[in-house]
């Protein structure tokens, strides 16, 4: 029979895997700059100093990646909502409060250098922008279900730093810029490093307590939505980002979810009680039913795709 553990004792006893996984971080982590990756000679001032506001004609970036970057911008904007519930569920003591630090230090990182591209290059209108920044960070994190504790917030952060990973990388693709391009890949190498420290502390929270574990990870997937869950216009533009392939729920199931359960054993793992063994049941029940909506939405985008092809065809030239 697996034991239950307070928060307390689970911050505890997972401490020293904090501590050792903080400085594997920190002896592989690159320090990087976000001015380097920001083409400054682009820039201009706009009118209240003289120059030109924004317009539309100025982008050079497709309405996709205008989507996604700002999708991608806005999630990291949402920076404090974030760092507050990790700071509550964690510890501020420690290897845990070095880490949250850290973690939050690089995170602000990566909206600095996006907005600094984008307001450089005028890639997207910049006082919409700053509106739906406030918008968002006012309404701070909305999840859909009532997590608390650790064990459901390291196994959140988990998927969804990788899942940030995937959506950073594949906007980079989209930009047909090689100077977002590279910006982009170089957030999402951070996103990977910071997943890997949660994935690890959610495997030593599956050692330690098993079905307290495995009951947290269950609960987050089956109610699992992206961080920028809440910002303005967050389902249509999550509808494009997964009609043109940046974010959909293949990438979801076997860039994301797949991969990391397959880390941590779950479906070969002996440990569970009875507690732990029915939610792993609903676990793999999830991941039937996720294959299936995969095979759906594809179904239906391939036909969406088709009649817009059909439409363009029978446009005059």
């Amino acid at each position: 029979m697996t034991r239950e553990l307070t928060q307390y004792q689970i911050l505890r006893e997972l401490e020293p895997v904090a501590e050792a996984n903080l400085n594997r971080h920190l002896s592989i982590a690159k320090e990087w700059h976000p001015h380097d990756y920001v083409p400054w000679d682009q820039g201009r001032n706009f009118a209240a100093m003289g120059g030109e506001d924004w317009d539309p004609s100025q982008s050079k970036l497709t309405e996709v990646a205008k989507i996604a970057m700002v999708t991608n911008l806005l999630t990291e904007d949402n920076l404090p909502s974030y760092h507050r519930e990790i700071a509550e569920n964690f510890s501020q003591d420690g290897a845990w409060g070095t880490w949250v630090g850290r973690w939050t230090a690089e995170e602000n990182r990566h909206g600095i250098v996006i907005r600094d591209y984008l307001v450089v290059t005028r890639g997207v209108d910049p006082v919409a922008l700053e509106q739906a920044r406030m918008i968002h960070m006012t309404n701070g994190v909305q999840s859909p279900a009532d997590w608390g504790g650790f064990l459901e917030n390291v196994a959140y952060v988990t998927f969804q730093e990788l899942a940030t990973r995937v959506s950073h990388r594949n906007t980079g693709r989209v930009c047909d810029d090689p100077i977002a391009d590279r910006m982009l890949q170089r957030i999402a190498t951070d996103e990977n490093l910071h997943m890997i420290f949660y994935r690890s502390l959610c495997s030593a929270g599956l050692d330690l307590a098993p079905d307290q574990a495995v009951e947290a990870i269950t609960k987050v997937l089956t109610h699992f939505v992206m961080p920028g869950h809440g910002m303005p216009n967050f389902r249509r533009n999550g509808v494009m980002m997964a009609k043109h392939g940046i974010y959909d729920l293949r990438q979801h199931l076997e860039e994301v979810v797949a991969p990391v359960l397959k880390n941590w054993n779950i479906f070969e793992r002996n440990d569970f009680g009875p507690r732990g063994e029915k939610a792993r049941e609903e676990l793999a029940a999830y991941m039937t039913r996720l294959a299936e909506d995969v095979a759906k939405f594809e179904e239906q985008r391939d036909r969406m795709l088709a009649r817009e092809a059909a439409r363009r065809e029978l446009q005059p030239v």
